[in-house]
């Protein structure tokens, strides 16, 4: 995920788990059971900077090869 649709997803997702959330905190129980994770997700998709790191390529050196 780029930038800008890392930073768009996390919004509207912070956005609809704050929205149940307050919903549920004032009538609907089972809205609660739905918002905080949603919430949580958002704020982890918005914060998540490693996710666009590449990693290298670590190989291991051959033990006990042939030598020519």
């Amino acid at each position: 995920m780029n930038t800008l649709s890392r930073t768009i997803t996390g919004i509207i997702a912070i956005a609809l788990g704050s929205l149940l959330t307050i919903i549920g905190l004032f009538g609907v129980i089972v809205a609660l059971i739905y918002g905080i994770p949603i919430l949580i997700i958002g704020l982890f998709i918005l914060f998540n900077k490693k996710e666009d790191e590449i990693e290298k390529i670590r190989t291991k050196p051959k033990v006990g090869g042939k030598i020519k």
